[in-house]
């Protein structure tokens, strides 16, 4: 009998560790800060930006978040919501190119915003809530770099951006797509040329590739079951081998 239960009892703890390793590397894979809702349609007015910061440290608190905004296709009427605990500090910069409206010409938009004094513990995440008055419609994706400072002083840099048809980085930075402008009747308005067409298509390429580590962590926790299933049964063999002397 004790041999049947050391055979079981490694079977167990096999099957056990392969599947916690796999979950939590899925885990990591994909705590990283993102921006929310993921898409806006070009030139959408009076809408708002959540960016969501997980903290990733089990021993140190996230203190520090910093978000750079696009000037080259700015955004424009950028508000910050109060964050309680939080304090924000907005940056604005001279645009090389200004921006025509229908209340005048731009000179000047929002280029970073940093928020100070709170604290994101271990397992936990933060939305900071931002509104704007315009987005721009002469792109397809805005990247948001953000920089999230820990309290022992490690600073995690999401500058990092995804390639068409390429992997996920490590250290990905959020990135808002924006999609065609919707015609008056509802409808998505036709595209106007095939320089525009080819651009749905690389939209789509970056769309793949970004949900490409949800198809990796459903990949991974497959994976961690079958290894289980397989320690389970090396379990099985060592009970039967064990028993076949005495048989």
């Amino acid at each position: 009998m004790s041999a049947h239960r050391t055979a079981l009892c490694r079977a167990g703890t096999v099957a056990a560790l392969a599947t916690a390793g796999v979950l939590a590397a899925a885990g990591v894979a994909s705590a990283h800060v993102t921006v929310h809702p993921e898409s806006y349609a070009k030139g959408a007015t009076d809408g708002v930006l959540t960016f969501r910061v997980p903290n990733e440290e089990d021993k140190a608190s996230t203190t520090k978040v910093q978000v750079y905004l696009p000037t080259d296709h700015p955004v424009l009427g950028v508000l910050v919501t109060p964050q309680n605990g939080w304090t924000a500090k907005v940056t604005t910069s001279k645009l090389k190119t200004p921006v025509t409206t229908d209340d005048g010409t731009i000179t000047d938009a929002v280029s970073e915003i940093t928020w100070t004094g709170g604290k994101i513990g271990a397992g936990q995440f933060e939305d900071f809530n931002v509104a704007f008055g315009q987005l721009p419609d002469d792109t397809d994706q805005l990247t948001f770099k953000t920089l999230q400072t820990y309290s022992d002083g490690d600073v995690v840099r999401w500058i990092e951006e995804t390639t068409a048809g390429g992997d996920e980085p490590e250290d990905p930075a959020p990135v808002l797509k924006l999609t065609a402008k919707e015609s008056e009747d509802g409808d998505e308005a036709p595209a106007a040329s095939a320089s525009t067409a080819a651009t749905a298509t690389k939209t789509t390429s970056a769309s793949s590739s970004s949900s490409s580590s949800d198809s990796t962590a459903r990949g991974l926790g497959i994976a961690g079951l079958i290894v289980g299933v397989l320690g389970l049964a090396a379990g099985a063999f060592a009970v039967v081998r064990s028993r076949a002397p005495r048989s």
